[in-house]
């Protein structure tokens, strides 16, 4: 299961850098996250990341655990993709 995750980091989070990315590639790795991809962002939020996930449970305990550590705030939505879209397009009734 795919996820787009918007991330904004705190200035503990920013301050704290250096074991911020490793502290959070071991807690997502550690509950069956594996990031495809991150990249730093200008605008309202700091980075974006797609990440593949064994379920939206995962993701809450990734996202709250970001929160709790101080680092910032993850927004997570799920991702679909063509087949996927395709496939809900019909049931729609279109």
């Amino acid at each position: 299961m795919r996820f787009a995750l918007l991330g904004t980091i705190t200035s503990y989070g920013a301050q704290n850098y250096k074991k911020r990315g490793p502290e959070a590639k071991a807690m997502a790795a550690k509950l069956g996250i594996k990031v495809e991809w991150i990249y730093y962002t200008q605008g309202p939020y700091d980075f974006v990341e797609v990440v593949d996930a064994p379920s939206a449970e995962a993701v809450l305990a990734l996202t709250t655990w970001f929160a709790k550590a101080g680092y910032g705030k993850l927004e997570a939505m799920p991702g679909h993709d063509v087949p996927a879209m395709k496939r809900a397009d019909v049931k729609a009734g279109r």
